[in-house]
């Protein structure tokens, strides 16, 4: 997948100053030697996961007087230590502060922070295309920024705030029919929570251009609402074929402990079946691994994937900065384990019966089981007839590239033990 968050700084930049000389580089496929960018300025957006490697490769420009700017949602939230590393730290969304960023160091004038304001989506550039080539498959569009509910192991509402922003409709349509192919992620935090008439608007329109398929994450509740089948028809019609939802935990106690229990709805069991009439291919994201949760409810998993006929894609929970299960782990994170653990796949803190290990290893040998050869082809035929032929075939196709993923993942874990 094309990296959203480079096109789309790339045309802010451009957008504040068209004659500047831009580089667009994707660390994840092509990773770079610092003596080898020559740049007035190197601006990096990082995850936490992706920070350590940041933050290494900043040190290493700025030992050669080469100036770095750190952004992106760690940074956002831990901007001190950022700062470390970085000469500047933008926090929070660039629109507001990044011509500013570009000016200032024009001048030679860079502050340390830079405190983005939450804007409205109206004049948002598109992604720059054509600088990013090799070897990607899909686009990623978004079309409103924050999720309605408040789950806390999530970082959104650190980065987003707490009100919902929407794209002009207009907009979302033009680049959907300009700047994707013929499958592309919609990578909104939720692609219909919120205002569910506005969702079936886009959808609606969506569904009159050409011929698109898609997937993204999405809520439970909004398929219980009254408005529920007009929704699933109007998003079955515009390409919709996966939806991927947050199931989180089978237990009750558990959610309100996360607080999710508003975003499952009071029947989600007949929401996933529902979504799944309409011939919309279900994944379920399952949180394992927590405090309180035992051995067994690594092996509930399989039977939760069964039961309702679904992919599931479990992870190890994990308290990321700025969040408030990051508060309330803080006493028991694993001092050793720095944020390039902090992927979903590894145990960062302790837990009162299972070592970190023994948490890793059911987590690996969980998620291969469920993406077997066997089950993923049960899978991909538990997918109403109601989606024949494309939902079938992508979600076939969406399987087999993290079943390899997964395998190389576990070869690496089992390397380094």
């Amino acid at each position: 997948m094309v990296p959203p968050i480079l096109e789309y700084l790339g045309a802010l930049t451009l957008h504040a100053m068209p004659d500047i000389d831009l580089q667009l580089i994707d660390a994840n496929v092509h990773e770079p030697r610092p003596e080898d960018i020559e740049a007035d300025l190197i601006a990096i957006s990082s995850m936490t996961a992706t920070i350590t490697w940041s933050y290494t490769f900043s040190d290493e420009l700025r030992k050669l007087n080469k100036k770095v700017v750190l952004g992106g949602i760690h940074p956002t939230a831990l901007p001190n230590e950022a700062k470390l590393h970085a000469d500047s730290v933008v926090v929070g969304e660039a629109e507001s502060v990044w011509a500013d960023v570009l000016t200032d160091a024009f001048h030679g004038t860079l502050h340390d922070f830079y405190n983005a304001q939450r804007l409205p989506l109206d004049n948002n550039p598109f992604p720059l295309t054509g600088l990013l080539k090799k070897p990607y498959k899909f686009r990623t569009v978004f079309t409103a920024r924050r999720c309605p509910y408040k789950c806390t192991f999530c970082s959104v509402r650190k980065f987003y705030g707490d009100t919902i922003r929407y794209r002009p409709i207009e907009n979302v349509v033009e680049e959907v029919e300009h700047h994707t192919g013929k499958v592309y992620f919609n990578g909104d935090d939720n692609i219909w929570g919120g205002d569910l008439n506005r969702s079936i608007e886009l959808f609606s329109r969506l569904s009159h251009g050409s011929k698109r398929w898609w997937y993204g994450f999405g809520d439970l509740h909004a398929p219980q609402s009254p408005l529920g089948d007009k929704l699933l028809k109007a998003a079955s019609e515009s390409g919709l074929f996966s939806v991927w939802a947050g199931w989180e935990t089978s237990s009750t106690e558990g959610l309100s402990k996360y607080h999710a229990l508003s975003k499952q709805g009071k029947h989600r069991e007949d929401a996933v079946k529902k979504i799944k009439d309409y011939g919309i291919d279900v994944t379920l994201f399952v949180v394992l691994g927590s405090r309180s949760d035992t051995a067994a409810d690594f092996e509930k998993v399989i039977d939760l994937a069964d039961r309702l006929e679904v992919g599931i894609h479990p992870v190890l929970l994990t308290p990321l900065p700025g969040t408030e299960l990051y508060e309330e782990y803080k006493p028991y994170l694993l001092p050793d384990r720095g944020w390039e653990y902090y992927t979903g796949a590894h145990a960062v803190f302790h837990h009162p019966t299972m070592s970190p290990k023994e948490r890793e290893e059911r987590f690996y040998k969980t998620s291969l089981e469920l993406l077997s050869t066997k089950r993923v082809l049960k899978h991909t035929m538990d997918i109403p007839l109601s989606g024949f032929p494309m939902t079938h075939l992508l979600s076939f196709m969406k399987q087999i590239p993290m079943k390899r993923a997964m395998h190389k993942a576990y070869q690496e874990w089992m390397c380094n033990l």
